[in-house]
Order: structure tokens, then sequence, then C-alpha cells
């Protein structure tokens, strides 16, 4: 069984309810379509001027206590929930539903605020970054061509404990929604000591950091991305790694790496890419491409309610 079709497998298992806030976008009204018609979700499909006034008011309140030590006022918090974006992720907060999907017309940092400041960052973590789940076709690499990317949307320039916080979170995304025993590599120039400079030293930091916060995570670094990820570079340019070359989660260095990286595989391999997923928050919800297809938004729907189950 091919990963999406695992993915969607298990979102049926748990039926949940996921909010997808863009209704003027064809793509989104054809994919609620699809994932009520193949039971992965119910959806709530919406837009602007179909929003309950009532609950506007109710959420706008809410949103208004979480955010007023940062400055807002009461009519600053209506403003936000007159954003249908803003209205998905407060019931969300409010569990009223269980997550919500968003990007189709919308820019991924437009999506990030209003979830990180509606659900809020979950304290384990500490951080909200964003992943890809790649689908790479006739590739025995990762878990059967099966890997996460990250981060690939949110953090420009995450310092060492930012990308220790990165790796764990995917490593947990990688174990509840795709079942597997997550492999993290945390991604250089340099394979262990080839290379010097501070941005090496900052994996350094970062691994040192990870393992101990985790020490029962698989987890290794400084590798370059073939020592990850095959078997016999590894052998020869590592062959004291945990990893082996069997990596399945990938931790790039910054945003413009892991950007970079996650568009080549899609576009020259062929690989499905699913996401961006955001990770680190206390309740899930997933940003979408605004290059996505119909099919995506049903993938990073059926995410959602792995992750809400």
């Amino acid at each position: 069984m091919d990963i999406v079709t695992r993915i969607r497998t298990k979102a049926k298992t748990k039926f949940k309810t996921i909010a997808l806030p863009e209704i003027e976008d064809v793509r989104v009204k054809e994919a609620a379509k699809i994932v009520e018609k193949e039971g992965i979700a119910k959806v709530l499909l919406f837009g602007r001027g179909m929003l309950d006034k009532a609950k506007q008011e109710e959420y706008a309140k809410m949103y208004y206590e979480l955010r007023k030590s940062k400055g807002i006022s009461l009519d600053d918090a209506r403003k936000s929930l007159e954003d249908p974006l803003y209205y998905a992720a407060m019931m969300t907060h409010n569990g009223e539903i269980d997550g919500f999907v968003a990007g189709a017309s919308h820019t991924t940092p437009d999506v990030a605020r209003a979830a990180i400041q509606c659900l809020g960052v979950d304290e384990k973590i500490n951080i909200a970054s964003s992943c890809f789940i790649m689908s790479v076709p006739d590739c025995s690499y990762g878990e059967g061509g099966a890997f996460i990317f990250a981060d690939c949307g949110i953090v420009p320039e995450p310092n060492s404990r930012q990308l220790a916080s990165i790796a764990i979170a995917n490593a947990e995304l990688a174990q509840k929604v795709l079942g597997i025993v997550p492999k993290v590599a945390l991604l250089s120039y340099s394979t262990k000591g080839s290379a010097k400079g501070r941005a090496i030293d900052k994996i350094l930091e970062a691994l040192a950091l990870a393992r101990q916060m985790r020490p029962d995570l698989l987890i290794d670094g400084e590798l370059q991305v073939d020592a990850a990820i095959v078997p016999e570079i590894a052998e020869i340019k590592y062959p004291d790694s945990l990893l082996k070359g069997r990596a399945n989660v990938l931790i790039f260095p910054n945003l413009e790496a892991g950007n970079i990286g996650y568009k080549l595989v899609q576009r020259l391999a062929k690989a499905r890419a699913i996401g961006p997923i955001i990770v680190g928050l206390k309740k899930p919800c997933s940003d979408l491409s605004r290059g996505c297809l119909v099919e995506d938004i049903v993938d990073c729907v059926a995410v959602t309610a792995i992750r809400a189950q």
C-alpha cells in the first residue's frame, strides 16, 4: 500500500471534522466532495459572508483574551474574526471542530499567523514549524520512498535549540501519521567534520540538545544528504552513523534549503508533496501551497484528521 493510500485509510478509522474556510476556491470545493465521498473526514466548508455573527462575536472575545497581552484591542479582535481563517482557527481552539486546512487562496504567513495566534504553541516543542510528507515514486530510499522534509515554510534561520525542537516535532509526526520509526538526519554541506564553520557548529549543538530532550530518538548529524539516505554512501563517508544511510526525516539547516529541496524533489522526481503541515501547535492544522492540486487538499485533510485522532 502506497503512503497516500495508507494516510487516507488511517484517517477513516476515527471520523473527525475538519474546516476548509476557502469555499471561494473551486479546488477546495472539489476536494471537500472527495473527502466526504471517501469517508476521510467530515468537512465544514465556508468563506467570507457565511460566518455566524453571534459566533464571530464569541470568538472575537476569546481571541481578545488570548492576545490582549500583545496589545490588541477588542475591535482589532473583531476585525480579525471577519476573516474565515481566524474563524476556523478559533473553532478549532474552542474544540468545536478537530482542525482546519487552508492556504489555497491565502499565503503561508497568513495561515501560520492565524494558526499560531489562535491555537498556541505546544510548550513541549516551543516553536511552530512546517513540513512536507514526500512520497517519491520508484524510490528505495527513506521509508520505501516516503520522507518528511522540514522546515520548508516558516522558520527562516532556526537556531540550534529551534532546530532540535523542529527535529523532535517532525519525528513525532512521522510516528503518528506514517506509523514509522523516525530516523532523523540533521542535514548539512558537511558529513561529520568534513568541513568546519559556524553553520556546522549550530547543527552539532542541535544534535546534542535533541538527544538531551529525547534520548530515545534515532538522530544523527551533521550529514550530507547522500550520507543520510544512501546506505552505500553512508558506509564510505560515515560508517559509524546510527542511521546507516536510512534516514526518513530530513531536517534542513534553514528555510531556504528546505524550500528549495522539497520543490526540487517534487518537480524532478515527480514526488507527491503533502503539506505544508504546521507542527508544534496545541491543535492540528495544515497549510496549502497556492499552487496545490485538488488531491493535495484531500491529502492534507487526511493528515490533519489523523493528527486529531
